[in-house]
């Protein structure tokens, strides 16, 4: 067999991709006229198979692939199978929920590059058939399909603002649905899931805690979901894609708002002393944020020497944010402290006077952290 012909069937059988060695099993069986043959038709072949494949090729295809073998086989790249990422036009999406691209999720996996609009409340419209839209509204929340599970998510977010009654029985349930959906790796499940907890926040307010306080949820055990719902908006206020991390955000500040105080404060509580140091930080500007809506009889009803001592932990903590926290809730704690202290001015004559803000921080606090509040707190800072 000539170099030429042997060449020659080397290259068709590179662009079938395979091997040196059966290159040469191929080529030692054939005479020079049948190699010729046989290369043509070869051609022909990987021809009419690339054309299939183009056909068949779907958006994304060579990058699951890629991503499949990672690690332990490289890819093969040419002209052609190129052609099959990047020759095919993306499918749009389009959702009722600022368009963003999608990429990588929060722990990595990897999701579809489709864009999503998302649809700020006020710009919501009612639905065409609402109790259709109920009756398999569980359903479409607990589907594999994540389009379907942004539309429902949406539905939620329709019948809570427009017909909030019709949601009440299964708030609970919805609710252990939105966090399933805001541990979903896709960035679009997770916001729609982040704006959907933003809306019921606001539409139900202090009813999400009551009506959420039975322990429920079998797969956790006996816990309040609204544990599991806080935990996963502090996470992701924290931890997430900027544009995730800022719907949280404003999700947090929602809750704060429309939920009051004295129901919010408790279920807070725990996460000042999370082993994750972001939900900390998180948690403690929620907290802050929460506390001086009590107003200063409310901070005395609730106790203003336990929330000192919440504010004195926060102050040592490693991050800047939660220390910033606790020097602002300690602020307002010493002004309520002081208005508590100050009689009405017909009663200033009768009373005896009140213990100062040192006197008090000092019976209610170790020497350290008494210290460090004073500190934050002095007249001169």
């Amino acid at each position: 067999m000539g170099s030429l012909d042997f060449l020659y069937v080397s290259s068709v059988c590179r662009e079938l991709h395979w091997s040196a060695s059966l290159v040469w099993r191929f080529s030692s069986h054939l005479s020079p006229g049948s190699l010729r043959s046989v290369g043509v038709a070869l051609v022909k072949m990987s021809g009419t198979a690339l054309k299939d494949l183009n056909l068949l090729a779907v958006p994304g295809l060579a990058r699951k692939i890629e991503n499949s073998s990672k690690g332990n086989l490289t890819k093969p790249l040419n002209e052609h199978t190129e052609n099959l990422d990047y020759g095919q036009n993306k499918l749009p999406i389009s959702l009722p929920c600022t368009a963003q691209s999608e990429d990588l999720g929060s722990n990595g996996v990897d999701v579809a590059n489709s864009e999503v609009e998302y649809i700020d409340s006020e710009n919501l419209t009612d639905l065409a058939s609402v109790d259709g839209s109920l009756s398999t509204l569980l359903a479409r929340l607990e589907s594999k399909d994540w389009v379907l599970v942004c539309e429902a998510l949406n539905n939620v977010r329709q019948i809570s603002i427009y017909h909030k009654e019709k949601l009440l029985d299964m708030l609970d349930t919805l609710i252990s649905l939105i966090v399933r959906s805001l541990k979903n790796p896709r960035s679009a499940v997770c916001k729609t899931a982040i704006m959907t907890s933003a809306d019921i926040f606001k539409v139900y307010g202090d009813g999400i805690i009551d009506s959420c306080d039975p322990l429920f949820l079998y797969c956790y055990g006996k816990i309040s979901v609204i544990f599991l719902l806080l935990v996963q908006l502090l996470l992701k206020s924290s931890q997430d894609k900027k544009f995730v991390c800022d719907a949280a955000e404003r999700a947090l500040v929602a809750m704060t708002t429309w939920v009051s105080p004295a129901l919010l404060l408790p279920k807070l509580q725990p996460y000042l002393k999370h082993k994750n140091s972001r939900i900390r930080a998180k948690a403690s500007v929620s907290f802050c944020r929460s506390v001086p809506q009590l107003g200063a009889e409310g901070m005395r009803a609730f106790g203003i020497d336990k929330l000192i001592q919440m504010a004195a932990s926060q102050l040592s903590d490693q991050l800047p944010e939660s220390r910033e926290a606790a020097r602002s809730l300690a602020l307002e704690l010493r002004v309520a402290f002081e208005k508590s202290q100050t009689p009405p001015a017909e009663e200033a004559e009768q009373s005896a006077p009140g213990d100062s803000w040192e006197v008090f921080c000092q019976s209610k606090l170790s020497p350290l952290n008494a210290q460090a509040i004073l500190r934050v707190t002095s007249v001169g800072n």
